[in-house]
């Protein structure tokens, strides 16, 4: 399907854009941990923990460069933690805990699935101010507010793309989830915003795999070959891909949940060889995924925004213990939404999209 795979272009209403971040000011530092326990804070008046899931992923490491950048303004007392790795729930919960323990004014956090939420109610009845970054809760009232891209639509964006692509060939499709043991809500929006935007009908909203593995999309036939989880990871992206592959070699497109489970499903395609024959869509637009949509690894890409994610939560935060004003949800959605762009170097009619060249200048903004 093209050489090393023809780049896509979509582009998500970049409302990331049309959110300012207001004047910060002051001081700040961070501690970092990758078990789940906080560094020590820095002197500050407002007390704030960023809780990520992983410190292996580039996203959260650049969102927690996003809030440090936020806190130093602001002067803000910033604590980092992080799991171990993406699906570590116990170390979130301790670092929930401590930062209880710690009196913080609110946590910021990338809940890594369901088992977090009870400590997160917990937080919130012990007065502090949760913010959920990214990744939506199961129990909407386990945080305050969610900021976060807009997952939905991210997968429908690769999605429409990659039926436009296609142009009526039969799709022959391979899904890398992050998960087969939990339900986390950006692993189901963004595999179900794909399959919608490809046109093919979902049947549970609440559950994954569960779809017709033969019938239309928008353009012609289609074939679920199956579902694989990755963890979100690379090597779990490379197995995942190893084995979907196994049960048909005829896959002409992978849907990754994320850049890392992409780039081990890149690995698997090309020592298949089979890089002409897959294209490959992702989400999160990152600068190191940006260039492998210029370099054609990647077909299209969603960009999504995680320093302005953690900018505006630390702000949020601050400006709620020294102004007393809440954030409040993009109108008609229960989150607030930080942005999304469609990227790609091969633009399809009537899909906005951003080049690979303008996504890189701004790449996780």
């Amino acid at each position: 399907m093209g050489s090393k795979m023809n780049r896509m272009r979509v582009v998500a209403l970049a409302t990331a854009g049309l959110l300012g971040l207001a004047a910060l000011s002051g001081c700040s530092s961070s501690g970092n941990s990758g078990d789940g326990a906080s560094g020590a804070p820095s002197n500050g008046d407002v007390g704030v923990t960023l809780i990520v899931k992983t410190t292996s992923n580039s996203f959260f490491t650049s969102m927690e460069d996003g809030a440090k950048t936020a806190a130093e303004k602001l002067g803000v007392n910033l604590t980092l933690a992080a799991g171990k790795d993406n699906g570590d729930e116990a170390g979130q919960i301790t670092a929930i805990e401590n930062a209880i323990s710690r009196g913080d004014a609110g946590i910021l956090i990338t809940p890594s699935g369901p088992g977090v939420e009870d400590a997160l109610v917990k937080a919130r009845d012990a007065g502090l101010y949760v913010i959920a970054l990214d990744t939506p809760p199961a129990n909407s009232d386990s945080v305050d507010i969610t900021f976060a891209t807009d997952n939905f639509l991210a997968g429908q964006l690769i999605g429409q793309w990659t039926a436009a692509k296609l142009n009526g060939e039969k799709a022959v499709i391979a899904l890398l989830d992050a998960y087969d043991d939990r339900i986390v809500a950006t692993d189901l929006l963004r595999d179900q915003g794909f399959l919608d935007g490809m046109g093919i009908d979902i049947a549970d909203k609440g559950k994954m795999g569960d779809e017709e593995p033969t019938g239309k999309y928008s353009g012609g036939d289609y074939e679920i070959v199956g579902n694989a989880a990755s963890q979100a990871a690379e090597d779990g992206g490379r197995t995942a891909m190893e084995t979907l592959l196994s049960a048909n070699p005829d896959i002409n497109v992978a849907y990754a949940i994320n850049e890392p489970a992409a780039y081990g499903a890149e690995q698997a395609i090309e020592a298949a060889g089979k890089s002409d024959q897959i294209m490959l869509v992702t989400v999160d637009g990152g600068c190191q995924g940006v260039g492998e949509v210029s370099e054609g690894n990647i077909a299209a890409d969603s960009q999504q925004y995680p320093v302005k994610m953690a900018e505006l939560g630390v702000q949020a935060i601050y400006d709620l213990i020294t102004k007393g004003e809440k954030p409040e949800v993009t109108e008609g959605l229960d989150f607030f939404n930080t942005g999304v762009a469609l990227v790609t170097d091969d633009p399809q009619d009537g899909i906005d999209s951003i080049t690979s060249d303008e996504a890189s200048d701004i790449c996780w903004g």
